[in-house]
């Protein structure tokens, strides 16, 4: 299935894409079942398959407005430096890491498919980062390996957008540059997990105004969709709708000589066969004085 968060007539709303449409779920699961995070911990996802088969679709598909998959998420937490050639792009000759890196993400640094990026007036430095994201089905602590994959409710793809020269003021963080408002997406939904046979050969594609930017398969990876859930569980308690966000191939735009960062008017996709496609144009920021 395909899971959505939308708004129309300025409500926000959740639902299934039924072919070109989809099926509002904000009112058909109970008074308190209200967004899709909260379908999730309900553990609704059998119920909701079965109100796709029987009902007709309540909009259109390019009639709403697709948000986030997950707005409301309580944890984003993001990869870094996961597929194996991208230690090797750091030149730098260090061993691959022992543990993941991680850092957190704010949803506000998110928006959904269609909606524009924004380039801060602070830097013209806005990169993108091709991803596929985990999204958290079932609550857990110290989830081993063995049991990691039954946590997971689906993938989504994500544009994990950078401000590149603001990672570089903190000596011990890249939180200002990761945490820019728009400067990243999720979507367009989440496609749940009974869709894939496995996770450790799915493919991820960066293009910019059509031209292929990155491309790797989740084969490369250093640590994988298990290995992640379980050491992040081991110090933080997942919980559903939570977002883990596994890592970008090689190929950003501070990489190329000389860097090649977004510009108003370029086009991201972030193409994820078995998902779909996250596509989202860049625009300046625009700010009103104080």
């Amino acid at each position: 299935m395909k899971l959505v968060s939308f708004e129309t007539g300025g409500q926000a709303r959740f639902g299934v894409v039924a072919g070109e449409g989809v099926v509002d779920l904000t009112t058909r699961l109970g008074a308190d079942i209200t967004t899709l995070r909260a379908a999730l911990a309900a553990d609704l996802l059998p119920r909701i398959a079965q109100i796709a088969e029987q009902t007709a679709p309540d909009h259109r598909l390019d009639a709403v407005r697709l948000v986030s998959p997950i707005p409301d998420a309580e944890k984003i937490i993001c990869v870094g430096v996961n597929y194996g050639n991208r230690n090797e792009e750091y030149k730098d000759g260090s061993a691959p890491p022992a543990y993941p890196s991680v850092f957190p993400r704010f949803t506000r640094s998110f928006v959904g498919h269609g909606d524009a990026l924004r380039r801060p007036p602070e830097s013209a430095q806005l990169d993108y980062e091709g991803e596929i994201a985990i999204v958290i089905g079932k609550p857990g602590r110290r989830i081993p390996e063995a049991e990691a994959e039954s946590h997971i409710a689906g993938l989504t793809c994500l544009n994990e957008g950078t401000i590149r020269d603001w990672l570089r003021h903190g000596k011990f963080n890249v939180t200002q540059g990761k945490n820019w408002d728009a400067s990243g997406s999720i979507g367009p939904w989440l496609v749940t997990a009974d869709a894939f046979a496995g996770y450790d050969d799915l493919t991820v594609t960066t293009r910019v105004n059509g031209e292929v930017r990155q491309h790797d398969t989740t084969a490369n990876l250093m640590f994988s969709f298990r290995r992640l859930i379980h050491y992040i569980s081991t110090w933080t308690t997942l919980v559903p709708g939570d977002i883990i966000s596994t890592g970008t191939p090689v190929g950003a735009g501070v990489r190329f000589d000389p860097p090649r960062f977004l510009q108003p008017g370029d086009r991201v996709e972030v193409d994820v066969p078995g998902i779909g496609v996250l596509v989202n144009e860049v625009r300046d920021e625009e700010v009103s004085p104080c």
